[in-house]
């Protein structure tokens, strides 16, 4: 932790004691928090801050933990069997021809603003966001730290539109089962790159308590001037990911606009009532709570510079009572996801923010016996909005019983590309330089044609 002022104490003729005078606590990166220790070596040295621009180009990653039914939401079966097709019914959208779940109305009145692809596949059946973050395999270049998820390669490849407020944010929920609470892996890039995690006492710490901006300018030359020895940065990137957050945190304490972003009380009460809260909670267990406010709070980071926010909402694994689930789960959805599309809109910003709600994959076509459907790696769905894309269609499609991709297969990491094409990086072109000085592509598929 990186501790401006401690207890008084005789240490000093102002009354800061030498072990208590340089603290910011709680601003986590990845699982990392900057030690004293770490600092006291860091190299501050030259930290380039980008020109804070009016537009820039971002993307709102939502993650369906669990394994959202795709058959129940973007891609009914009606004429199949009553044992496959389920319960629901399908609606009208106002594109013709294009129909979703009955608990997505709100959504199916916003389907000219959105795409449906109803063809993903590629899915490795592990319960966790690996794939819908960065693409790849979980295990894909483990021997040199692992893929960095879209959020870090943005970072590397953009970094800051405001060096106050860092370009990837992870608003995920701690969840029991971990893997559904992971905001993106910075993999080879370095923990320079890892999200940044405003959680736990994080936000009570990003603020200036009885010290002005001028002793804190004071305080960071002082910092800087700890470590005059020279020494490269070790291979694995930690030393970096300590010099960028010791100056993300310098930064964020100078600077009112990442906890404004974050205090969801100074928004308009009407803006957040039509997102909701999605309460009372219910088919949570061991994952995400439907937390309507963090797709508020998405808008608003993304508004305040941000250019990837990523956020785990609700728990999908339906090995039971699926229908039920699906009803609270995906009325929720309908509204925050609903309202965030039109929010962006209103502000001129969807055509600059892309915005997905996806799982790891789909679930069986056939219902269980706990009224239930379970895990099928085989084909899932997305929905996609924003970012400039030509909505308002459906790419893909499933066979009648929903069980196989049947037309335009289209692989996790395809859907990445567009994302990254959204974001102003060609994944045929732009290229990161790996810890074995090789270049990287962030995926190795083109982007979704038919999107772009």
């Amino acid at each position: 932790m990186l501790t401006i002022f401690g207890r008084k104490s005789g240490g000093y003729c102002d009354g800061v004691s030498r072990r208590g005078f340089l603290k910011i606590g709680g601003l986590a990166f990845g699982s990392s928090l900057i030690t004293l220790p770490e600092i006291l070596r860091a190299e501050e040295a030259g930290r380039s801050a980008g020109t804070p621009t009016r537009r820039h180009k971002a993307v709102i990653n939502i993650f369906l933990a669990g394994g959202p039914p795709h058959q129940d939401m973007w891609d009914l079966k009606p004429e199949a069997p009553e044992e496959i097709r389920g319960e629901f019914k399908p609606i009208e959208t106002n594109v013709p021809g294009i129909f979703v779940g009955e608990t997505f109305p709100k959504l199916a009145g916003l389907m000219d603003r959105a795409a449906l692809i109803r063809s993903v596949v590629g899915a490795t059946g592990r319960h966790d966001l690996y794939q819908c973050n960065a693409g790849y395999k979980f295990d894909d270049q483990a021997a040199i730290g692992g893929w960095p998820s879209i959020g870090s390669f943005v970072s590397k490849m953009h970094g800051p539109v405001d060096p106050a407020v860092p370009p990837f944010v992870g608003l995920a929920e701690t969840t029991r089962h971990v893997p559904w609470s992971d905001a993106g892996e910075a993999g080879f890039l370095g923990p320079a790159y890892a999200p940044f995690k405003p959680d736990g006492s994080a936000l009570q710490n990003m603020t200036l308590n009885g010290i002005t901006s001028e002793r804190l300018a004071d305080r960071r030359s002082l910092l800087r001037s700890f470590d005059q020895l020279r020494r490269e940065v070790d291979a694995s990137g930690a030393l970096e990911g300590v010099d960028s957050a010791t100056s993300l945190a310098f930064d964020v304490l100078s600077s009112s606009k990442l906890v404004d972003a974050l205090d969801l009380s100074k928004e308009d009460p009407r803006v957040r009532d039509k997102y909701g809260d999605g309460k009372p909670y219910q088919y949570q267990y061991d994952g995400a709570p439907t937390c309507n406010d963090q797709l508020l709070m998405a808008r608003r980071l993304v508004e305040a510079g941000v250019r990837c926010v990523t956020l785990s909402y609700g728990r999908w694994d339906s090995h039971g009572a699926n229908f039920d689930l699906v009803r609270d789960h995906g009325a929720k959805l309908d509204q925050c996801l609903s309202a965030l599309v039109e929010d962006l809109e209103v502000r001129g910003m969807l055509d600059d923010t892309v915005v997905i709600a996806w799982g790891e994959f789909g679930r069986t076509p056939k219902i269980n016996p706990q009224a239930g459907r379970d895990h099928w790696p085989q084909v899932g769905a997305a929905w996609v909005a924003g970012g400039g894309l030509k909505t308002g269609q459906v790419i893909g499609a499933t066979n009648r019983l929903g069980e196989q991709a049947v037309e335009r297969p289209v692989h996790f990491k395809e859907v990445l590309a567009t994302l990254y094409h959204c974001l102003g990086i060609d994944v045929g072109r732009d290229t990161v330089i790996d810890p074995a000085g090789r270049p990287q592509y962030p995926v190795d598929m083109p982007a979704i044609r038919e999107l772009i």
